[in-house]
């Protein structure tokens, strides 16, 4: 049976802790974890505490200085799927729950947490303590006695005092001018410091079961160019209206691979039609940004981003750019780079896809244990070839995973963009992300690597 911690003694299966690099002991609240930041995250939940970030909420995560930040610790065990519902369950006639596998929450569901109202909600007659919490002994940043903003709430702050900047930067990009740096804003994200006290990393063989599952996620993607046509002829001017209708048959493109990659899926005979269904009913739109910032990211980049620079918004578009557009605008810029600095290999696209598709968060499912097990399968097979292929990046799959809430927080909120502003938002993303690669078109994709051999 699924259970939510499984023990990983053998020494050829040396994990680390996603959230301070130690070595893990098991599966604990959804994510591999030591038993440190397992304790912690349990009395952190339990005890309802709020910690204070003395700093820049960007502290460094490792063995040895995790004690030293309660806050950006509690944080990053959020931001990298620890269940806090994993932990009351536990405690539920019937022993431990069966949930398997990391959850993703919203920022705004992560502010709660962290400032305390969503305990506050629970149990309003609670007085906050000044206690601290550590493994052992930790100086500082204990509880705070009131409210802590979040770097959520901290980002919108700073997103309002920018705005009034938003138009001009958006008009200087569309005569050709360099747009301003305005994308930093995601760095609890990102920016992790390079881990101290931990052991030299040594080369090790692919596990045999993963070699065959990584080959059959490959085999299931369609990696060839897009088919839409995207050349304009020089001197022509795009209007909205077409953009609008030239993104439209990229969508419809991008979603019919979608729908013939289900069908090659390894385990496409195991889930139910419903269930895949309701699946992709929930994914297509996340499904689709992962592929455009990754496999087909040389012809989104380019020859689209030349096409959307022949269109010229008006002023009234301009001015009427929504907040929501600027967020997304900003999330797909950091993002993009994001995943030019990891340089994805095709392995890892696939395995991130299939690990994205298989949420079993999503309502209306029926078989959500059989989900849990394949979304685990693939948990797994991602991290062995990660840390096979990149030894020496001891970071990688935690920051390769950080990236699938970011994009499912993109697509929730896409939705809410005007589908009118569409043309300008991809104009704005497009022009930005190819203004920073001016080699991006003269080389190989920088986003997608091959890899040889087991």
């Amino acid at each position: 049976d699924a259970i939510n911690e499984s023990n990983l003694d053998d020494p050829a299966d040396q994990r680390t802790c996603l959230i301070c690099g130690d070595r893990a002991t098991g599966l604990h609240y959804g994510i591999i974890s030591c038993e440190g930041c397992k304790g912690f995250f349990k009395r952190s939940i339990c005890n309802k505490r709020v910690y204070r970030c003395s700093r820049d909420k960007n502290c460094e995560m490792s063995r040895k200085q995790r004690n030293r930040c309660q806050y950006c610790r509690l944080l990053k065990c959020l931001q990298m799927g620890m269940n806090r519902k994993a932990i009351r369950e536990d405690g539920m006639p019937g022993g431990r729950n069966k949930s398997i596998g990391p959850v993703q929450i919203t920022e705004e569901e992560i502010e709660r947490i962290m400032s305390g109202q969503e305990f506050k909600e629970d149990a309003p007659e609670h007085t906050w303590g000044t206690n601290g919490d550590s493994d052992h002994s930790s100086p500082s940043n204990g509880a705070s006695e009131g409210n802590q903003p979040s770097p959520a709430s901290t980002l919108s702050s700073n997103r309002s005092v920018e705005m009034n900047g938003y138009t001009a930067a958006l008009r200087d990009q569309y005569i050709n001018t360099s747009m301003s740096t305005h994308y930093q804003l995601l760095p609890h994200l990102f920016s992790y410091a390079a881990q101290s006290g931990l052991l030299a990393p040594q080369p090790r063989s692919l596990y045999p079961q993963s070699h065959p599952l990584v080959l059959q996620l490959v085999a299931a993607e369609d990696l060839a160019p897009l088919a839409t046509p995207m050349l304009i002829e020089d001197g022509y001017k795009v209007t909205q209206v077409e953009l609008f209708a030239l993104l439209c048959r990229l969508a419809d493109e991008l979603l019919f691979r979608q729908i013939s990659w289900i069908k090659k899926l390894p385990f496409f005979c195991e889930l139910s039609i419903e269930d895949y269904t309701c699946l992709l009913s929930s994914t297509w739109q996340e499904l689709i940004l992962l592929s455009c910032l990754t496999i087909y990211s040389a012809q989104i980049f380019g020859d689209l981003a030349d096409v959307t620079a022949k269109y010229t918004p008006s002023d009234d578009e301009l001015q009427g750019f929504s907040e929501d557009g600027m967020e997304v605008m900003e999330r797909l810029i950091y993002l993009f780079r994001k995943f030019h600095q990891l340089k994805i290999s095709n392995e890892e696209y696939a395995c991130m896809k299939a690990i994205n598709f298989l949420n079993q968060d999503i309502r209306g499912l029926s078989n959500i244990s059989q989900l849990e097990q394949l979304n685990k399968r693939y948990w797994y097979v991602c991290q062995d070839y990660a840390e096979y292929k990149y030894p020496h990046q001891p970071k990688r799959f935690p920051e390769i995973m950080m990236c699938l809430p970011e994009i499912r927080c993109i697509a929730g909120k896409l939705v809410n963009v005007p589908l009118e502003q569409l043309p300008l938002l991809f104009k704005a993303v497009l022009h930005s992300c190819k203004s920073s690669l001016t080699s991006y078109r003269t080389g190989p994709s920088p986003c997608v690597t091959t890899s040889s051999g087991n």
